[in-house]
């Protein structure tokens, strides 16, 4: 045995054991998009364990549609890091997350959900929860919930549903239909939920035109939109930039904003007044640099994720929360999950997402 790995092992906090296996969860209802649909979240659980016996659990939620990752392809990805981390001590957090980025680079819900459980083991380790460790800025949320792709009627039934729960800001999922239609799904929501703040969200479904279009029609039928998230394909940041420039009301990107790097563009093109960050689409640590740029430079600031359960889920309300100078929570899909295999982890009455009550950790355990 190499006489460093052999050091490493002696301390508590050394990485005795990773493991990966598929995390299968039914969903409600399709959750559907611009771009696909998920029917069951085909996602993986991650275990990491230290010498002292410490669990950490982690969550990689892979949405082909978004980033053409797969369940096969994470769980291959993951499983391939443990002899590059086993030996490691958890407390270098920074530099593994940069082997992992190096190892890993077309993978980020893989890293994210190796980082989660390598974040989760230090600070169960250290009897610290996880918004503290981000940043102690406070404990809760006010989260939205979504109003998936579909038709009109569909669009009626959501709304009041999301209503009925006491949450009050609609994410309507917009783009896989022709802008006219959404428009009228918008019309239909707005008199059905007229007190609920609307946002809608492309998912890069439209082009300029049919963004403005989109715009023109909700300003012609006096439909309130406080945001407006991705409106076109990822890499058209003119058209973000031209949507930018000529709204009136906050662009949001969120495919388009993918590292740190992106962010930067963004920020230079003045192509976005906000970005969206998922830890699944980056992992824990560059979301934190994207925090930073974001804050610096005054844009607002969105978390959320893909189709998670949660333990993902927790993870990104102990980064907002912990982090603070979020403007907008999406944390929702666990709503849209049949049946959960944990417990703990956060706290949701009506649209108000708590982590306070977590004292080690993200707070979730398996059931």
């Amino acid at each position: 045995m190499h006489p460093s790995f052999t050091s490493a092992l002696m301390l508590p906090t050394a990485i005795t054991a990773l493991t990966a296996e598929p995390l299968d969860l039914p969903l409600t209802e399709p959750f559907a998009i611009a771009t696909g649909a998920q029917h069951v979240a085909h996602n993986v659980l991650v275990r990491l364990t230290l010498a002292d016996g410490t669990t950490g659990l982690g969550e990689a939620a892979p949405f082909t549609a978004v980033s053409g990752e797969t369940q096969a392809r994470t769980l291959a990805a993951i499983q391939s890091m443990r002899e590059r981390l086993i030996g490691q001590d958890v407390r270098a957090w920074r530099p593994l997350s940069v082997s992992l980025t190096e190892a890993l680079p077309h993978e980020p819900s893989a890293r994210c959900g190796l980082e989660t459980a390598l974040l989760d083991a230090l600070t169960r380790h250290h009897r610290v929860p996880l918004w503290v460790f981000f940043g102690g800025s406070g404990t809760e949320l006010d989260i939205d919930m979504t109003v998936t792709a579909g038709d009109r009627a569909h669009a009626i039934s959501s709304a009041r549903a999301i209503i009925a729960r006491g949450i009050t800001t609609l994410k309507v999922k917009v783009g896989a239909l022709p802008p006219e239609q959404d428009v009228e799904r918008l019309i239909a929501i707005y008199e059905v939920a007229p007190q609920a703040r609307l946002f809608a969200d492309a998912n890069g479904g439209y082009t300029v035109p049919q963004a403005r279009a989109f715009l023109a029609g909700l300003e012609r039928a006096n439909v309130p939109l406080a945001l407006f998230e991705q409106p076109v394909s990822a890499d058209d940041i003119t058209g973000m930039a031209e949507l930018t420039r000529s709204s009136r009301m906050p662009i949001c990107a969120d495919e388009s904003a993918r590292s740190a790097q992106d962010v930067l563009r963004l920020i230079r093109e003045r192509a976005a007044s906000g970005i969206n960050i998922k830890t699944m689409k980056c992992g824990v640590v560059e979301s934190l640099m994207m925090w930073h740029l974001a804050r610096a430079s005054g844009m607002a600031l969105m978390i959320g994720g893909m189709v998670e359960s949660t333990l993902a889920m927790s993870l990104s309300a102990h980064l907002a929360a912990g982090l603070g100078g979020f403007h907008y929570a999406d944390l929702d899909t666990p709503l849209f999950i049949a049946k959960h295999p944990f417990r703990g982890g956060y706290h949701q009455q009506e649209s108000r997402v708590s982590i306070g009550d977590v004292t080690a950790g993200h707070g979730v355990e398996l059931a």
